[in-house]
């Protein structure tokens, strides 16, 4: 399986970028070359950088993992500087509230929910599952007031949390969740329709066809008399 990442070292500086569905095997101890751990052998491998510039562009995934890779990077003793290049959703979200400073492009969104999962087995086993997502769900919320300091309550992101909530740029700004608004970026989808179908409240920007034409498409159509 495919890394969802990709990390460059230039002279100091560690490029890193995440797109794409953040997967695993599915377990957090695993040693699959999309894991988190694998993650972690490849920033250890960049050395004693000073910086990373970490580019996020992805629908979320798995939980354990993400929240993994989080506490790699809050851990690092690099400043980072995180640029939410077209959507951090779910657990993406999260690890983009490692950065130091987290810009977002004015045309790019952030997702927040309360984490989820699948369970099968007895009635101890899904109390269980149920409890691991509360507990889960408690880290989650602290790595975002961590971050937005005093510009949203506890309260205020419960509900955001509890409604699937889909932020513009402006607005994950306005509640601390990324620190400066940059000009409109152009970069390519992060499709994930099987991940998407997943979710309630998906953007219409996302739930289209890659083949769907455009605006522009249909009308010099039109104008062709096609």
């Amino acid at each position: 399986m495919k890394k969802f990442w990709n990390m460059i070292l230039k002279d100091n500086t560690a490029e890193i970028s995440i797109f794409g569905e953040i997967v695993s095997s599915g377990w957090e101890w695993d040693e699959s070359e999309t894991s988190a751990n694998t993650f972690q052998k490849d920033l250890k491998a960049l050395g004693d950088v000073s910086e990373i510039n970490l580019h996020i562009n992805s629908p979320g995934g798995s939980v354990f993992d993400g929240i993994t890779i989080y506490q790699m990077l809050v851990q690092h003793k690099a400043k980072i500087n995180v640029y939410i290049d077209g959507l951090a959703a779910s657990i993406a979200s999260v690890i983009a509230m490692a950065g130091d400073k987290i810009y977002i492009p004015n045309n790019a969104m952030m997702m927040v929910h309360n984490p989820w999962t699948y369970a099968i087995g007895n009635a101890n086993e899904l109390r269980k599952q149920a409890e691991d997502l509360d507990k889960i769900g408690v880290s989650m919320r602290e790595s975002y007031l961590n971050k937005t300091g005093e510009k949203i309550s506890e309260e205020e992101l419960t509900a955001l949390l509890d409604n699937e909530t889909w932020l513009s740029a402006k607005e994950a700004v306005d509640y601390g969740l990324a620190d400066e608004l940059l000009s409109e970026n152009r970069v390519a989808a992060c499709i994930s329709k099987e991940l998407f179908a997943k979710y309630k409240n998906v953007p219409e920007t996302f739930t289209k066809s890659e083949n769907e034409p455009t605006l522009l498409a249909k009308k010099l159509k039109i104008l062709k008399g096609e």
